[in-house]
């Protein structure tokens, strides 16, 4: 065999086995919310029992459309940078002193160890 036949076909062999690998998002990933891909802060709004509503701005989106880092407004004007966390089942996203646990369109949104807010997701 020609030696840079033989090449190519290692060459060739590595980049199909780097593109499988990679052709599967991150499982970090896997159980986030999802984006239609529109863009925007009004996209994904937790509405809590406390009466107010936290709008979730997304900043990374996976290939599949589920957000991995996103801006949390926790007021009109102070924005949390959150990421999200592996988890078995449903979601997290945390930032520094908040996070917010949730599965499907049920979540809770913690201020630090004390306080905790219930929370459903408004798509708009």
């Amino acid at each position: 065999m020609h030696a840079g036949f033989r090449k190519f076909i290692l060459i060739a062999a590595f980049m199909g086995f780097a593109i499988g690998a990679a052709s599967r998002p991150s499982a970090a990933a896997d159980l986030g919310l999802m984006t239609s891909g529109q863009g925007g802060c009004s996209e994904i709004v937790f509405t809590c029992e406390n009466g107010r509503q936290y709008p979730l701005c997304p900043i990374a989106v996976s290939v599949v459309g589920e957000i991995v880092t996103a801006s949390l407004f926790t007021s009109p004007r102070n924005a949390m940078h959150v990421r999200l966390v592996p988890m078995g089942v449903g979601y997290r996203y945390a930032g520094r002193g908040v996070w917010l646990d949730g599965f499907r369109e049920n979540a809770l949104l913690n201020f630090g160890k004390h306080t905790q807010v219930a929370c459903t997701i408004q798509h708009s």
